[in-house]
């Protein structure tokens, strides 16, 4: 009951704390260029952006540059043909102890799960000893990596050498698993909710996972990542562009109907995908933050550079000072 009671409370606060129109300094309006994946979950995102005219109101002029890959979304960014990208704080801090300055703002939490049949008989992520996982993001895939520190602590088993760990790209993975070719699939959240609307199940969450490894808090994984000069330079643009994000999140996690509009966008092949990519989506919204939540990612990198090593996090021993960018916080959480 708190639950249903907090999470509208939350986006109510969202909503007042973002709605605010905020006029042009100059009176014309900065240009913010955006790099984005094509077919991308974040393109749902700057849709209802520009829909709803979020940015233009607040005195911003959006210009959306599709890319081709998350590798294609780095270049870019460091090449100067976009000002702004979706990528994670694991790049960012990698980036920081090479002596570029790029910084991050939160765009999502982490979610996503290890997905079996319903009928497989696995009930427990010990009943994977002997079996095959599929994982989509190869062997430094940062799930995969949180799941054997996870294994490992509370089970003293190496998923890497217990398990037959397979991988693949999303789509196929997904293909191995419905096909019975896997045991389990360990993927992006967005094939996990096509999975689940084929009749798999969540045999262990992300967040689950987390906790097991001492975080019980919500943990932004991914995030909009710029030039931290750039964003000092521009600190209007970056805000603004905040402040029409959060808006946008908030009337995805309110509006049904702003789901139905964005249902062509999804590409979702059948009613029960569409509602579990929607409630997949709404899942990994950031409403609020506690205090010390940037000491929680400092926790999970810490687990990260300590299972994927240095081809992971390259000089990178612990979470760089300005991962996260000052110029925007998310409102705190309300106490209990």
């Amino acid at each position: 009951m708190f639950q249903r009671t907090l999470i509208p409370l939350l986006f109510g606060l969202l909503m007042a704390l973002f709605a605010t129109t905020v006029p042009a300094a100059d009176g014309g309006g900065a240009t913010l260029r955006v790099g984005v994946l094509q077919f991308g979950t974040v393109a749902w995102e700057l849709d209802v952006m520009q829909a709803h005219k979020l940015a233009q109101k607040r005195g911003l002029n959006l210009k959306i540059v599709p890319l081709a890959s998350g590798d294609a979304s780095t270049v870019a960014l460091q090449g100067g043909a976009v000002d702004v990208i979706v990528s994670d704080w694991i790049w960012v801090t990698r980036q920081r102890a090479e002596g570029s300055a790029y910084t991050f703002t939160p765009y999502s939490n982490a979610v996503g799960s290890v997905m079996v049949k319903a009928d497989s008989g696995l009930r427990s992520l010990a009943d994977l000893k002997g079996k095959s996982i599929g994982i989509s993001g190869g062997p430094s895939d940062k799930t995969w990596l949180l799941l054997r520190a996870y294994a490992n602590k509370k089970l003293g088993m190496d998923l890497a050498t217990a398990a037959k760990p397979v991988y693949a790209a999303p789509p196929l993975l997904n293909e191995l698993a419905l096909s019975g070719q896997v045991n389990a699939a360990l993927n992006v959240w967005h094939f996990d909710a096509r999975l689940e609307a084929n009749g798999m199940r969540p045999l262990i969450k992300l967040p689950d996972i987390l906790a097991g490894l001492g975080v019980d808090k919500p943990v932004p994984l991914i995030g909009w990542v710029f030039r931290e000069d750039w964003a000092n330079q521009n600190p209007q643009t970056m805000e603004r562009f905040m402040a029409a994000s959060m808006e946008a999140k908030s009337i995805m996690a309110r509006s049904d109907a702003e789901w139905e509009r964005l249902k062509p966008l999804m590409r979702a092949e059948d009613q029960a995908t569409f509602l579990a990519l929607k409630t997949g989506y709404r899942n990994g919204i950031p409403t609020c933050a506690d205090a010390d939540y940037e000491a929680g990612v400092a926790s999970v990198f810490k687990i990260l550079a300590e299972t994927g090593g240095e081809k992971l996090v390259g000089k990178s021993k612990v979470l760089s000072d300005g991962t996260f960018w000052n110029g925007f916080k998310l409102p705190a959480c309300p106490k209990n």
